[in-house]
């Protein structure tokens, strides 16, 4: 799989990761003190997490981010 479609897989397993949190990216900005932009810019594609940014996401998603690094190598192979 092409990296570009790699990191679209991954957003879309964050965006609805938030969504079955119930969370707006409002809400789920707070819980990560930054900005909502923050999280919109993932989500759009426009900036990328590192991995200490995933952890935190995933986190205060209320999710172990080894769960969703499972799922996306799952749904890429």
């Amino acid at each position: 799989m092409l990296a570009n479609n790699a990191y679209k897989k991954l957003r879309e397993l964050l965006v609805a990761a938030r969504g079955e949190a119930d969370l707006t990216q409002v809400e789920l900005s707070l819980r990560l003190r930054r900005p909502q932009s923050f999280v919109s810019k993932y989500e759009r594609g426009e900036r990328r997490l590192d991995v200490i940014e995933f952890g935190e996401v995933a986190r205060a998603l209320g999710i172990d981010p080894l769960r969703i690094l499972g799922k996306f190598y799952r749904e890429i192979s």
